[in-house]
């Protein structure tokens, strides 16, 4: 085991870490690309350590900085079924890539497999990909190093989708007992292309009544797997006009395009020639993200964003369980404090489905959705996806249907958890399902959008000298400390009608994050203003404010 551990440490000489404070989260590690080659070449190790500790299963690594600009990149881990890192995981992350030298690297590595008795002798299996930036080839590089250096078996599936990656690990995972998939783009691929077909003939849809869809694919690996997909669908059944797809054009990436640019800017890109009337979705870089939007007759922007998808999908279902007969199954909807005020009203009350909330991130959604037999969990950015329980997959191959209309729901819903990635959210499975639904319900965006009225809403921020004295409850809706500022906002928000606001702080930055909602745009925005005038001078703010 000596010799090992001295491999690691000469490997390891060639990637010195640089003086940075590196720290693990929701999105794992995430800064400049040519910083991260160190931290990349550690977490191929740390990576074959957590399969040694899954006794062999496959972990995944994507190399990705999602919706970030072109220099910076990322990298995170992928747990077993497809989801992201077990969060007791990430503390170790952060131990092993703040390791000042070889010594301290060995150090935390060996106290990481005496905590977790791991048998480092036994196997070890990890899947990577990566996306389309230019110091990708780099830290790819710098991962399978490491993963040489700790005898790692591995797979290089290439330029994928971040949500691809976790749909193979999850296949690879799988295939044992009940496969998820084919391990692979192209098994991805005709799986989802099998169950989109057969919603769509089961709509009744033929080529001339399909509406075209314009996807700005943000000019990032979602392009060229969108064109796959795409073609292997056919245009009888989708009619996809690919938009944002210089994927190798220096500076391009995310560039004023993209999911995140449009949800933040609440506008199309200057790159999308918007015709009212017509249908428009975003992808983010790595197409895990998708919303929708589209200029009225007014030629004005609506977009539909995660809220809206979330309660589509949410509305789908609960008609599809009750025509079935599912009355053993519970259906709910996990959203974030973010979600806006009229979607969480909507589902509740309109279509009387219970709305859990829980923290930001994507990991906390996952685990709140688990908790129902289908849970439908989205953020309001367009990040989320649908899970179904054992059970539910249990009832739907084995319940017998009472009726015709009964069987119908049944194949449907099947057809459904088929054309979702369960292992996370994926903008080209919740884009088909978007073009499903809309197909099988004859509805425009027009009809969509006026499911519920949007609440207006302003999100800021303030800099403050220490974020970490900001602690939340109620899946951060409420501030606990600084104590008495929960209180003064409490007050301001009492005097606007539809009043909401709370205070969250920042994941990367000493700021705090402050989201209002009132029954006016102005109102909205005076709100926030407000509120952000009293953490400023109520608790350590030290930069401008709106």
């Amino acid at each position: 085991m000596d010799s090992l551990f001295d491999r690691i440490s000469e490997a390891s000489k060639s990637y010195p870490k640089p003086n940075i404070h590196f720290s693990y989260g929701t999105a794992g590690f995430r800064t400049i690309g040519l910083d991260l080659v160190s931290t990349v070449f550690r977490m191929g190790i740390i990576s074959a350590l957590r399969s040694q500790k899954k006794f062999g299963k496959a972990i995944g690594v994507m190399i990705t900085a999602s919706h970030n600009k072109e220099e910076d990149n990322g990298i995170k881990l992928v747990d077993p079924m497809g989801e992201m890192l077990n969060q007791s995981w990430e503390e170790y992350c952060t131990t092993v890539a703040n390791a000042k030298d070889e010594q301290e690297l060995i150090s935390a590595i060996k106290d990481i497999v005496n905590r977790e008795n791991i048998d480092i002798t036994k196997p070890a299996n990890v899947l990577y990909g990566y996306d389309t930036r230019p110091t990708s080839v780099l830290l790819v590089g710098a991962l399978e190093n490491g993963l040489k250096a700790i005898n790692a078996e591995s797979v290089n599936y290439g330029v994928v989708t971040t949500p691809q990656l976790h749909y193979f690990v999850r296949c690879v995972n799988t295939k044992d007992y009940v496969p998820y998939g084919e391990p692979s783009v192209d098994g991805y691929n005709k799986k989802f292309a099998k169950a989109y077909i057969t919603l769509m003939d089961m709509a009744r849809v033929t080529p001339d009544t399909i509406t075209s869809v314009n996807i700005d694919c943000a000019n990032g690996v979602g392009a060229p797997q969108m064109a796959k997909i795409a073609s292997v669908i056919g245009d009888n059944y989708l009619k996809a006009n690919l938009l944002n797809t210089e994927v190798y054009v220096k500076n391009k990436l995310n560039h004023d395009c993209g999911a995140d640019f449009v949800k933040s800017n609440q506008k199309p890109p200057e790159s999308v020639p918007i015709i009212p009337g017509q249908r428009y979705c975003s992808f983010d870089g790595d197409a895990d993200r998708v919303i929708y939007y589209y200029f009225d007759q007014n030629k004005q922007f609506r977009l539909l964003d995660g809220d809206k998808i979330s309660s589509l999908i949410a509305m789908y279902l609960r008609d599809l369980v009750n025509t079935a007969g599912l009355t053993e199954l519970n259906l709910g909807v996990v959203q974030t404090a973010y979600a806006n005020g009229s979607s969480t009203k909507y589902m509740r009350n309109t279509l009387q489905l219970p709305v859990v909330m829980a923290n930001t991130g994507v990991k906390y959604l996952h685990s709140e959705a688990e908790k129902f037999d289908i849970g439908v969990y989205f953020e309001a950015n367009g990040h989320g996806s649908i899970l179904f329980s054992d059970k539910a997959v249990d009832v739907l191959k084995n319940k017998e249907p009472q009726s015709p209309a009964q069987m119908d729901a049944m194949v449907k819903l099947a057809a459904f958890r088929n054309l979702v990635n369960e292992a996370v959210g994926d903008a080209i499975s919740d884009m088909l399902l978007v073009e499903v639904i809309l197909a099988s319900k004859r509805w425009s965006l027009v009809h969509w959008d006026q499911s519920y009225t949007l609440v207006p809403n302003r999100l800021m921020k303030v800099k403050v000298s220490n974020r970490h004295v900001f602690t939340t409850t109620n899946a951060e809706q409420t501030l606990v400390t600084p104590a008495g500022v929960q209180d003064l906002i409490d007050n301001v928000v009492s005097k606007y009608p539809n009043g909401r606001s709370f205070v969250r702080p920042s994941g990367t930055e000493d700021a705090v994050r402050i989201f209002s909602e009132a029954n006016t745009p102005e109102n909205a925005e005076e709100l926030g203003i407000t509120v952000c005038r009293i953490v400023y001078d109520k608790a350590g703010g030290i930069g401008p404010y709106p």
